[in-house]
């Protein structure tokens, strides 16, 4: 069992605790400075917005906090879900693997974002395994702790219903791109998903070019080739694992299928 320690005792100094994993070393911290940073961090989270000021100091006060480093699995496919979690900082990737090996990266978790809630709410069995991105902060509550907040809070049970939506959605949407769009216009909506959601231009997450090819459904040599010519073109800059859009419009177009101007 996974050790954990919750935020407690407001106001005091900041509690720290490592445990060994067969991922390596992982620290475990419990962040217990400024009440108000942390409720504005808690309702932030998808399945905690919109919720009154006592709500959020309940799901405060049974929360789990971990500091991961990069590569840190979070669970594993095929594991019993026990908890739903959610990305306070940094990026989390969802890697699925196929009964013949392969892997295919479907989701990128960001800020706020829940993940592994869903088996919660139906046959308990995780779909994916869960891997951050980048050093990361995630939180995470316990099935029995989510249970007693839908039963006091009903908004809860209306945003979890709101994040299978938009999963099913997004899901849809991508089951279609497969199907009908060309790669280009894949790789360019691919990117245009990742895009920050504060109104920046910069690719949210830390990107390998295989981490996009398998996201958009393409191959690593197609992904390169188009990448290299659309940073040749100006339309981007791709510096490490790091993509900044300079032409918004124009991946607009190419994920339309319209050909640039």
């Amino acid at each position: 069992m996974r050790a954990g320690l919750r935020w407690r005792k407001l106001g005091s100094v900041i509690s720290t605790r490592s445990t060994r994993t067969r991922e390596g070393r992982r620290q475990i911290i419990v962040q217990t400075r400024g009440l108000a940073s942390h409720l504005k961090i808690i309702g932030a989270v998808e399945l905690f917005r919109d919720l009154p000021h006592e709500a959020l100091v309940h799901a405060h006060a049974c929360a789990r906090i971990e500091r991961l480093p990069k590569h840190a699995r979070i669970f594993e496919q095929g594991a019993r879900a026990e908890r739903a979690y959610a990305v306070a900082k940094g990026s989390v990737r969802i890697i699925q693997t196929g009964s013949d090996g392969g892997q295919a990266i479907i989701r990128f978790i960001g800020s706020g974002e829940m993940f592994g809630t869903v088996p919660l709410f139906t046959d308990h069995l995780l779909p994916a395994d869960a891997i951050t991105a980048e050093a990361s902060v995630v939180l995470s509550w316990s099935e029995a702790d989510i249970v007693v907040l839908i039963g006091i809070y009903p908004q809860v049970s209306l945003n979890v219903i709101r994040v299978i939506g938009t999963r099913l959605i997004e899901l849809q949407d991508r089951v279609r791109e497969l199907a009908t769009q060309r790669a280009d216009q894949r790789l360019a909506r691919a990117l245009l998903r990742l895009i920050r959601n504060d109104g920046g231009d910069e690719v949210a997450f830390p990107l390998r070019r295989k981490d996009l090819a398998e996201f958009s459904g393409t191959t690593l040599h197609t992904a390169s080739r188009m990448l290299s010519a659309w940073a040749r073109a100006g339309l981007l800059t791709s510096i490490g694992r790091r993509i900044l859009i300079h032409d918004r419009t124009a991946l607009d177009s190419l994920a339309e299928g319209r050909p640039l101007l």
